[in-house]
């Protein structure tokens, strides 16, 4: 009986440690790491692979194509949000994959030093453009589906670097060609990489 008792105690302790395994590498594999080393500082990510899996496979596979390198914070509004990933410091425009599904309406939100996914005034057109907000922007935040209602998709938040993000924030801006809020001191992503766990 003691014998029979051990056994099943030796099994017991067996399933809990692989459960407890499993359940540490399933939450280990929701998320993603990215470090984003800017000619202000270095920018860490972490990527919420359970609420946005598309927008972060798509962020990712820019990511390891090596895409964001030599790109631009082109559009930095103080108080709003710093978007970048498309543009180098002449303003010329990189070539980019399909656009993909909106994940708005996943629950996370815009909320201050969350990343999301910038787009045109179609809802899912996003491609490699980002911004990272610098203040609670609920206005951003999916409400229903309608062409106004939409809203951003969130995919992420700063976990590193959140001082580098303010500075950039405070950088002075102009209007260069069509477009607005420039920094007139280039702000370039010297390198993207992801973190391995």
């Amino acid at each position: 009986m003691i014998k029979r008792f051990k056994i099943l105690m030796a099994v017991a302790a067996v399933s809990a440690l692989v459960l407890s395994t499993s359940v540490a590498g399933a939450v280990e594999s929701s998320k993603a790491f990215v470090k984003m080393v800017t000619s202000e500082g270095p920018i860490v990510l972490e990527l919420n692979k359970e609420k946005a899996p598309i927008t972060v496979e798509n962020f990712l596979r820019y990511v390891n194509e090596g895409h964001y390198e030599g790109t631009i914070f082109h559009r930095v509004i103080d108080g709003f949000m710093i978007q970048g990933g498309n543009m180098d410091v002449n303003m010329q425009k990189k070539p980019t994959h399909s656009p993909i599904e909106n994940e708005a309406r996943n629950g996370l939100y815009n909320d201050k030093y969350t990343v999301a996914m910038a787009r045109t005034g179609h809802p899912h057109s996003a491609t490699d453009q980002f911004f990272i907000n610098v203040a609670d922007n609920s206005f951003l935040n999916f409400k229903e589906e309608s062409a106004q209602g939409w809203g951003y998709a969130v995919f992420g938040k700063v976990i590193g670097g959140k001082s580098v993000v303010d500075k950039i924030a405070k950088t002075v801006t102009y209007r260069k060609g069509p477009y607005d809020d420039v920094p007139v001191k280039p702000i370039k992503i010297l390198k993207a990489e992801e973190l391995k766990q």
